[in-house]
């Protein structure tokens, strides 16, 4: 089978390319697997190329390329096909447009599978008409705005599948009513671990993800001021980068220094190698106020960790067995993760047999397993033939016009919220 993926940029660092990388690796043992990257910034994949797959990037951003399109005077005018309600749309163009539309048009594959929105918006319009389409969501239904929401309700009926990470978004795919539009929930896939899993003796709580505000790193240090002053000898290391400025590191950084926790609580940057750390620690925690799926948790219970996870829309009831491989708690209960933290803190014998539970349950996540289910939806497809691939002249001006007055309601209210912090 000829398997394509249409990837946002497959040279940076992100949970879409890892996840992305993952399922291409493991269907490249048996298929042709080809990722297109829309954009390439430097020379090599950040997170390391998969083994066995083709990378075939479409603009060079790269200034000091021979092929650099960054001057080309398309890239500055702004896209028309990826839409302007995906967060991406900025760092779309003209150029984009025409440089996926070719490419997508003379594609030789069975099957091409988008990443996020906005491209999956293009495969739905721009796709070979005998190709199959699938599109990916990696984060969630409801994690999208008003304007996205319609964008998906007009352009993903032209898809033959939708895939979600967890039921529950699968569920709400299915309630908006995409009409011959298979929606299945596949999980991600975490590679297995190349090392033994974790002995439970270190005295070392871990975090890892984006630090960003619905990560809630801040309620986990507070909580963990309530944990040191029980267990003295006891750590929490966080790992993540936010974003360029730097600044949600730099709350967090005087947080910790506020509540004296310097010596007991310490922000590391990003690790290209996460489960190296994972296997210094002895329990692993997530704080966030919602999740698309969780990907540290899996990577977490892969190095035989217990969870401990605030019991958040909409991935960690999916993944964690409460009281067998790790613990849930109410999104933003301190009180209620600090308890669970000295728990387990406590009972070693406790730690390690959920821990042994979180090295078995991860089991389901292998690469091979989920690719299977991914392999098991392409040839149902295939089986059944591609579906219907344009709207009518009629409903595609009835969107256009909604779509305007969407745009030019959004623009009203960031124009006004612009005025109100001036």
């Amino acid at each position: 089978m000829r398997i394509s993926f249409l990837l946002h940029n497959a040279y940076s660092f992100g949970g879409t390319i890892r996840s992305t990388f993952n399922l291409a690796a493991a269907l490249a043992a048996h298929h042709d697997v080809e990722i297109i990257s829309v954009f390439r910034h430097r020379e090599t994949p950040a997170m390391g190329a998969p083994p066995h797959v083709r990378l075939t990037p479409l603009v060079d951003l790269r200034s000091d390329s021979a092929h650099y399109d960054g001057d080309d005077p398309r890239h500055a005018r702004p896209a028309r096909v990826f839409p302007r309600a995906d967060g991406r749309h900025r760092q779309y163009s003209r150029l984009t447009d025409e440089r996926i539309g070719r490419c997508l048009s003379r594609l030789e594959a069975d099957v091409i599978v988008g990443t996020r929105p906005g491209l999956n918006v293009h495969i739905a319009r721009q796709a070979h008409p005998a190709t199959i389409r699938v599109g990916q969501e990696h984060l969630t239904l409801s994690g999208h705005g008003l304007r996205m929401r319609h964008e998906i309700r007009h352009r993903y009926p032209f898809l033959d599948a939708l895939t979600t990470v967890t039921e529950a978004d699968a569920l709400a795919y299915r309630h908006i009513g995409l009409p011959d539009v298979r929606v299945q929930a596949i999980a991600n896939s975490v590679p297995p671990l190349t090392a033994r899993p974790v002995e439970h003796t270190s005295k070392v709580v871990v975090a890892a993800g984006r630090l960003v505000a619905v990560k809630r790193y801040d309620l986990l240090i507070h909580a963990f001021a309530d944990v040191a002053a029980a267990h003295p000898d006891w750590q929490l290391r966080i790992f993540g980068s936010g974003d360029t400025t730097g600044n949600e590191k730099s709350t967090l950084a005087t947080l910790v220094d506020d509540l004296g926790l310097n010596g007991h609580v310490f922000l590391h940057d990003h690790v290209d190698a996460l489960d190296t750390e994972l296997t210094k620690a002895s329990i692993a925690v997530s704080t966030s106020d919602r999740e698309s799926f969780g990907m540290t948790i899996v990577e977490a219970m892969r190095c035989g960790l217990p969870v401990i996870a605030t019991d958040c829309p909409l991935g960690p009831r999916e993944i964690i067995t409460h009281g067998i491989d790790g613990r849930l708690v109410r999104p933003g209960d301190g009180e209620g993760l600090a308890a669970a933290l000295c728990d387990l803190i406590r009972d070693d014998t406790l730690r390690r047999r959920m821990g042994e539970a979180a090295w078995r349950n991860s089991a389901r996540y292998d690469p091979d397993h989920i690719a299977e289910q991914h392999l098991d939806l392409y040839r149902d497809l295939l089986r059944r033939g591609p579906g219907r691939r344009s709207p009518s002249p009629l409903r595609e001006t009835a969107h256009r016009a909604r779509t305007t007055a969407l745009d030019t309601a959004h623009t009203l209210r960031s124009t006004a919220r612009r005025a109100m912090k001036g």
